[in-house]
């Protein structure tokens, strides 16, 4: 009776915490026919390596953008809407994507859908060069479309492979590298598109073919994906499953996909604001200087989530701590910079702080969504949680644009708001106790 009155309320992971008794444990991992390799291979170091190169070929997609924006409006002739179009169109269709990468991952292999996903990549990303040269913003933005498509199939999938390949402590240490190789993409690629712009103003899109190139040797020749146990489901059986799982567990997973996305929400639409604001008086402040400040808020979101990764060792009462505290700076320095902004050196610091608040979240989302599931639907409830993830970066930038013709301050009043609310969500909805599976 207690077991079923949990999991109605949706108080506990009551289907993920193990019983601490190892005996119970060795038990648990072998009627799961797991063969996970134990962190100190060797292989691990390499295979990290190789996870790294997806979610950082990925971020490059935007963020390496973000700074020649403005560049692209003046050169191209075109409004603030339309080059923050270049960001959301990318991450729509990726976003529209991913749950069908997803079920192909799940179906055939993860590989299978990562190798061609990087070749779409970086092929359509000339073709945008192109599009920049030739002065066509239809070229350029049916390209970044085709760019999204090839997203689809990268990082998300490559969140499923780590549930994949390892188990425990390994697994949540992959998984916040993802989320901290994500970040430092987000770090660098400012910079390193301020530094390419110097050349010409497009030749970041000319670089995605060679990050791409290195990711796709690093997949093909250090990562062994484990063979499928299974035969695959038919797509009904499969769809049924899925449905099962989020009727089962909606309340905690729903909550955490809104949250996932809301942080990604955030972030690409500072980084917008800050890439438009900082060129305007009293900044002035352009080129790779302005690539710099930009990496600011990212670093602190990159050191924390890597940190955080590492720590929580799927510790579930660790990982609610660290949520809502990650909640909380948030929603308090997003609240402080309506009225602190003027100073560029406390405003930085507040959205670095937000970046902190961040990096404390993902890596813990990401624990949990991932073991929430056995590996025969990893893929799909992975890519369902990346596709809101995209769209949350989307919506980021346009929605920060128009809020910039409002005022200042309604951009960070929402922000803020929205940061209290889903603090309310996750302390109330996502409740895990005790070693999360």
């Amino acid at each position: 009776m207690e077991k079923t009155k949990n999991r109605r309320l949706n108080i506990i992971f009551e289907s993920e915490v193990l019983d601490e008794n190892p005996k119970a444990q060795k038990k648990n991992r072998k009627k799961s026919g797991s063969t996970k390799k134990d962190a100190s291979s060797k292989g691990h170091v390499w295979e990290f390596i190789a996870i790294a190169t997806i979610p950082l070929v990925l971020v490059l997609g935007n963020s390496m953008l973000v700074p020649i924006l403005p560049d692209m409006q003046e050169r191209m002739g075109i409004s603030r809407f339309q080059s923050s179009l270049v960001i959301t169109l990318f991450s729509v269709t990726a976003g529209l994507i991913i749950p069908i990468s997803g079920y192909l991952s799940d179906r055939f292999s993860r590989k299978a859908v990562i190798i061609p996903s990087l070749i779409v990549y970086g092929a359509a990303g000339i073709l945008a060069g192109f599009g920049a040269i030739w002065n066509s913003y239809t070229i350029l933005i049916i390209s970044r479309a085709i760019q999204g498509l090839g997203a689809a199939g990268t990082a998300p999938i490559a969140m499923a492979l780590v549930g994949d390949l390892y188990k425990g402590g390994t697994e949540s240490k992959a998984l916040g590298l993802i989320e901290a190789s994500n970040g430092t993409g987000k770090v660098l690629s400012p910079i390193f598109g301020s530094l390419l712009a110097l050349l010409i103003w497009f030749a970041p899109f000319f670089a995605f073919p060679v990050f791409c190139l290195l990711a796709l040797l690093a997949v093909i020749f250090m990562i062994k994906e484990p063979k499928k146990k299974q035969e695959p489901q038919a797509l009904k059986a499969y769809i049924g499953q899925i449905g099962s799982i989020l009727k089962d567990k909606g309340r905690w997973l729903i909550t955490s996909f809104f949250a996932g996305s809301l942080a990604l929400f955030i972030l690409f639409g500072v980084l917008f604001y800050l890439s438009q604001i900082l060129e305007e008086e009293p900044y002035s402040i352009e080129g790779v200087k302005k690539g710099l400040v930009l990496a600011i808020p990212l670093l602190g979101q990159v050191v924390t989530a890597y940190t955080t990764g590492a720590l929580i060792k799927k510790n579930g009462t660790l990982m609610r701590w660290l949520m809502n505290i990650g909640l909380i700076l948030m929603t308090i320095s997003l609240a402080l910079t309506i009225f602190l902004n003027t100073n560029l050196y406390i405003f930085i610091g507040l959205l670095t702080l937000s970046g902190i608040g961040t990096g404390l979240l993902l890596p813990c989302l990401n624990t949990m969504i991932t073991g929430s599931v056995e590996r025969e639907q990893r893929g799909m409830i992975t890519s369902l949680y990346n596709s809101l993830r995209f769209i949350g970066v989307a919506f980021g930038p346009p929605i920060f644009g128009w809020l910039m013709n409002i005022s200042h301050k309604a951009i960070f009043i929402t922000v803020s708001s929205l940061a209290f609310i889903t603090l309310g969500l996750v302390f109330f909805l996502i409740k895990p106790k005790g070693q999360v599976n």
